[in-house]
C-alpha cells in the first residue's frame, strides 16, 4: 500500500435524508442551546432546507455571486476564490461580499404585551409582529426553516440554483414535483476555506478532532470567512462584532456524547464518529483537476483503522488506542467508505466537507405498484431509479459535483436493502443475486440494514472522550457560566458585560447546573442519579428525592423513614 503521511482524526457526521421528516427538532434544540440570545438572532447553526428551494442564507449555493470555497488555478493550486493574501491585503477595509439580512431573514417577536393590556372592546386583539432588530412592526415574508409547504412549487424551487443549472432536467408540473428536505450545519471541512480567509487568525481546526472553531479574543470582525464559507455557516453576532458557528457541541462531544441536534433527532437519521485520515493527502485530493474525481479522491484520504499499518501509524502520530477503537468501530466510516452510500455536500467546493448525506430513494414504490408492477421486486426497483421522482441529476448536483453514476450506485444498493430484507422479512429465503447485483453480499446488506434501520443509540453514536479525559475528571456540580462568557465576548448569557444597555446587558450570575461528564453518567446509567449540592429542575430525571426538591417536612419525613428501616436508603421510597 502506499505510504501513509501523518495520521489526524476527525469527528464526522452523516444524515440519512431518507429518514428526514422536516420537523425541525433539531433547528430548535440547536437555537435554543446554542443562538438563543441577544446578536444573533438570525442565526441558526442548523437549519433544515427544503428542496428544491433556495436555501438560508437565499441562493447560499450560487458561487459566482458570494464567492465562497476553493477555485484550482491554472498551475493546479489552490486560492480561495474570493482572492488570495494580495487581495485580501488590498481589500481589508472594504465590506466583504457576504448575504444581506434580507437573505438570511429578518428575525422577529409577537406584540404580546398587547394582547394583556389591549382595553375590551368589539374587536378581539392580536398580536402582530415586530422585528428584533428594530422594534418596529414588519411584515413576515420568510425564515430559515420557511419553505415547507411551498418547495417544488415554480414560484419558489425556479430560483434554486441547481434547478437552474440542470435546466429541463426538473419539472413544475403537479404531478411531477417532488421535494425532500436538507439538514445542514457547519461542514468542519478537512481543508476549510474559512479558515484560509480568516486575517486575524481567528479561525482555526482542531488538531485532536478537527472540529472548527472562532477564537473569540482573536476575532477582529473582518467577516472574510463568511465570505470564504461556501455553505454560508460562518455568522456576524452584530452586538459583539464577533464571527461565531456551529462548533459542532464539543463540551459533549469530549465526553463522548452526541450533538444536541443529534440526540433530539426524531427520525434518528443522523451517525457520528471517528475517521481517520492522512493528512499529507488532503491537498492533493481537494486540487484534483477533474471535479468529477473530488469525491473518490476524498475517499481515498481515509484510511482503514483496521489496517495494522495505519492502527501502526495512528498510535506513532499520538492517537490514542481509544481513539482507535472507535475508530473501528465508526457508523460514519461504515457508511461512507466500507458501503459507500454517504455522500458529501458540494465537492466542487474543495473544502472536503466532513458531514456525508445519504441521498433519498424517492417512492418509488408507489409508484410502480400503482403501474401494476410489483413494487419491491429488485429488476424493477433497478430499471426505474433513472425515472426516480426526484431527478438522479439535481442528487449529483447535491453530492457528487454532477457526476449521476455514484448517485445511481447508492440508489441501486438502497434499492437492493429493501428488496433483499422484504424477502426475510416475510419469512422467504434470501436472494444473494440481489446482493452481488449491486457488489454487496448478503452479510453486508443485513449490516448495512442493522445500521440503517435498527441500530440503536450506541451505534449511531461512536464518540471518544477527548484527550487527557479520565474519571478523576468527572465531577456532579459544576458553578459555571457559559465557556463564550468573558469580557468582550458573546456569552450565552448575555454579552459578557462588555455592553452596558439593551436586554441583554449586564453579566449573569454563574448557574448551579450539571456538568457534562454527570449528564452523560445519568443519561446511560440504569440506577438513580446522585445526590447533588444544588439542584437545577431541568436536570432532573424523575427519579429520587433530590435536597432542595420537596418541603422540608417532607424530608424530614423520609429521614425519619428511613431511620426506621421502611425506606430505601437515600431514596425516600418504599422498599
Amino acid at each position: 500500500m502506499a505510504r501513509i503521511g501523518k495520521v489526524m482524526a476527525q469527528v464526522a457526521m452523516v444524515m440519512n435524508l431518507d429518514k428526514c421528516i422536516g420537523c425541525h427538532t433539531c433547528s430548535v434544540t440547536c437555537k435554543q442551546a446554542w443562538t438563543n440570545r441577544s446578536g444573533v438572532e438570525y442565526v441558526w447553526f442548523n437549519n433544515v432546507e427544503t428542496r428544491p428551494g433556495q436555501g438560508y442564507p437565499r441562493r447560499h449555493e450560487d458561487q459566482e455571486r458570494w464567492q465562497g470555497g476553493w477555485k484550482r488555478t491554472a498551475a493546479g493550486r489552490l486560492k480561495p476564490r474570493a482572492g488570495g493574501r494580495l487581495k485580501k491585503l488590498a481589500t481589508i477595509f472594504a465590506n466583504p461580499k457576504m448575504p444581506a439580512i434580507q437573505d438570511y431573514y429578518e428575525p422577529w417577536t409577537y406584540d404580546y404585551e398587547h394582547l394583556v393590556t389591549a382595553p375590551l372592546g368589539d374587536d378581539i386583539p392580536g398580536a402582530r409582529p415586530r422585528s428584533l432588530l428594530t422594534g418596529e412592526p414588519m411584515p413576515i415574508t420568510w425564515s430559515a426553516n420557511w419553505d415547507d409547504d411551498l418547495a417544488g412549487g415554480e414560484e419558489l424551487a425556479s430560483n434554486d440554483p441547481i434547478v437552474q443549472k440542470i435546466g429541463d432536467k426538473v419539472r413544475f408540473e403537479y404531478e411531477q414535483a417532488f421535494m425532500f428536505y436538507l439538514p445542514r450545519i457547519c461542514e468542519h471541512c478537512l481543508n476549510p476555506s474559512c479558515v484560509a480567509s480568516c486575517p486575524s487568525g481567528a479561525m482555526y481546526k482542531r488538531a485532536e478532532d478537527g472540529i472548527v472553531l472562532v477564537d473569540q479574543d482573536k476575532c477582529r470582525g473582518w467577516r472574510m470567512c463568511v465570505t470564504g464559507c461556501p455553505y454560508k455557516k460562518v455568522y456576524f453576532n452584530h452586538k459583539t462584532g464577533k464571527a461565531e458557528k456551529c462548533t459542532l457541541c464539543y463540551p459533549r462531544v469530549e465526553v463522548g456524547m452526541p450533538t444536541v441536534c443529534s440526540e433530539t433527532c426524531v427520525g434518528r437519521l443522523r451517525y457520528l464518529g471517528v475517521v481517520l485520515y492522512d493528512v499529507e493527502r488532503v491537498g492533493r485530493a481537494a486540487a484534483v483537476k477533474d471535479e468529477h474525481d473530488l469525491y473518490p479522491a476524498q475517499l481515498d484520504v481515509f484510511l482503514d483503522p483496521d489496517d495494522p499499518e495505519v492502527a501502526a501509524a495512528a498510535l506513532r502520530d499520538g492517537i490514542p488506542e481509544r481513539w482507535l477503537e472507535s475508530a473501528r468501530k465508526s457508523p460514519v466510516y461504515r457508511l461512507a467508505k466500507h458501503f459507500e452510500v454517504a455522500l458529501p455536500l458540494h465537492p466542487e467546493y474543495r473544502t472536503m466537507p466532513m458531514v456525508w448525506y445519504i441521498p433519498p430513494l424517492s417512492p418509488v414504490v408507489d409508484a410502480l405498484s400503482e403501474t401494476g408492477h410489483d413494487g419491491e421486486d429488485p429488476g424493477n426497483l433497478f430499471a426505474a431509479i433513472d425515472t426516480l421522482r426526484i431527478p438522479v441529476e439535481y442528487l449529483a448536483e447535491l453530492f457528487t459535483a454532477g457526476d449521476p453514476e455514484p448517485v445511481k450506485r447508492v440508489l441501486a444498493k438502497l434499492a437492493a436493502m429493501r428488496s433483499y430484507m422484504r424477502r426475510i422479512n416475510l419469512g422467504q429465503e434470501p436472494d444473494e443475486s440481489i446482493a452481488e447485483a449491486v457488489g454487496m453480499t448478503g452479510a453486508d446488506i443485513e449490516a448495512m440494514y442493522r445500521l440503517l434501520a435498527i441500530a440503536k443509540y450506541d451505534d449511531r453514536y461512536v464518540i471518544p472522550t477527548a484527550y487527557g479525559v479520565d474519571e478523576a475528571d468527572r465531577g456532579v456540580i459544576d458553578e459555571i457560566g457559559c465557556s463564550l462568557d468573558f469580557e468582550g465576548g458573546p456569552g450565552m448569557g448575555g454579552m459578557g458585560g462588555a455592553v452596558p444597555f439593551g436586554e441583554a446587558s449586564g453579566r449573569p450570575q454563574p448557574a448551579s447546573v450539571e456538568n457534562f461528564h454527570a449528564l452523560r453518567d445519568r443519561q446511560t446509567s440504569d440506577g438513580r442519579s446522585g445526590p447533588a449540592r444544588r439542584f437545577n429542575l431541568l436536570n432532573w430525571d424523575g427519579n429520587g428525592r433530590p435536597p432542595g426538591l420537596f418541603p422540608d417536612r417532607e424530608r424530614d419525613a423520609a429521614d425519619q423513614n428511613t431511620s426506621d428501616g421502611k425506606y430505601l436508603e437515600g431514596s425516600g421510597e418504599p422498599k
